[in-house]
C-alpha cells in the first residue's frame, strides 16, 4: 500500500465524518463538503492503486 492510497481513503473517511455532520445539524454546505472530500480522496487512492498495480507489472516482468 502506498501513501496516496493511504491519503485517499483517510480524505474518504473525512469526507463521510463532514457529510454526516453536515446532515444531522442541517448544513448543507458541509454535506456538500463532505461528499466533494469523498470523492476527492476516491482519485487520490485510485491514483495510488494505478500506481501500485504499474510497480507489481514491473517487478513481474523483471
Amino acid at each position: 500500500m502506498n501513501k496516496d492510497q493511504v491519503k485517499g481513503v483517510a480524505q474518504k473517511m473525512k469526507g463521510k465524518v463532514n457529510e454526516a455532520i453536515g446532515r444531522v445539524t442541517g448544513r448543507p454546505s458541509r454535506e456538500l463538503k463532505g461528499d466533494v472530500d469523498q470523492a476527492a480522496g476516491q482519485v487520490r487512492k485510485d491514483v495510488g492503486d494505478a500506481r501500485e498495480a504499474a510497480k507489481d507489472r514491473t517487478t513481474r516482468h523483471q
